[in-house]
């Protein structure tokens, strides 16, 4: 994925530009010396960040006065000098503006009153409220929306618990159903054998067989000794019903 083009103006946040600053800086002095040394460019480079500090870069075996010297020959333009007092007004002024920054941060924080008078520190006070409004407002949002992602997680842990409930329920209906088939098998076995599911009256009705009339067989019995024969015993006869 390709980087996003980024809109060309001022970065308001100050961490973000000094940041941006210094990528960028150092990207430029790069390209800077690989021309210089591919093409063999003379050339100079002067850089001054928001804070007033000076960056600067030069071709080998070349110098920022030759450079300039070069540039006003070429031009015809002359550089205006510097009067040292000038400088060193301003360098006085960017000490003191960063002295009273250091000093009001340090205020904030709660250190350094002891250099305040009353209006000062009403005035400190009413600051460090709107600070603490807007750290609240924050706050509050940030437990909102923690909030609602809970209600939804909750919502959506409900719907998973119904859903499951109802798996349970309808395994048991399937269970019982089951058990109550494997009962019924067992109380009618012939039933099963015969591959039918009936009523009970139904396997009354089926289980139910004509009665049989029994068929009576005489048997005669001879007796085998030869002495029971001739005793004339054979004129008795044994029936068996």
């Amino acid at each position: 994925m390709g980087r996003g083009k980024i809109e060309i103006k001022k970065i308001e946040n100050t961490t973000n530009r000094q940041v941006t600053f210094s990528k960028r800086r150092g990207g430029l002095i790069k390209k800077a010396r690989e021309l210089s040394v591919l093409c063999d460019a003379q050339l100079g480079l002067i850089i001054f960040s928001s804070s007033g500090k000076l960056f600067e870069f030069t071709s080998e075996h070349n110098s920022m006065p030759e450079i300039l010297a070069r540039y006003q020959k070429a031009t015809g333009k002359s550089i205006k000098e510097y009067d040292n007092q000038e400088v060193r007004y301003e360098m006085l002024r960017l000490r003191d503006q960063t002295d009273r920054l250091q000093a009001s941060i340090r205020q904030y924080t709660g250190e350094n009153l002891a250099a305040l008078d009353y209006n000062d520190l009403n005035e400190l006070e009413q600051q460090l409220e709107v600070s603490v409004d807007k750290v609240r407002e924050r706050k509050n949002q940030l437990l909102q929306q923690q909030l609602d992602n809970l209600r939804r997680k909750e919502q959506i842990l409900q719907e998973q618990n119904s859903q499951l409930y109802h798996c349970i329920i309808e395994q048991q209906a399937a269970a019982e159903h089951h058990q109550a088939m494997m009962e019924d098998k067992v109380e009618h076995p012939m039933l099963e054998h015969l591959g039918l599911y009936a009523t009970d009256e139904q396997a009354r009705n089926l289980l139910q067989l004509s009665p049989l009339t029994p068929q009576l067989h005489t048997f005669r019995l001879q007796p085998t000794q030869p002495n029971l024969q001739e005793r004339g015993l054979h004129h008795s006869n044994l029936q068996l019903w």
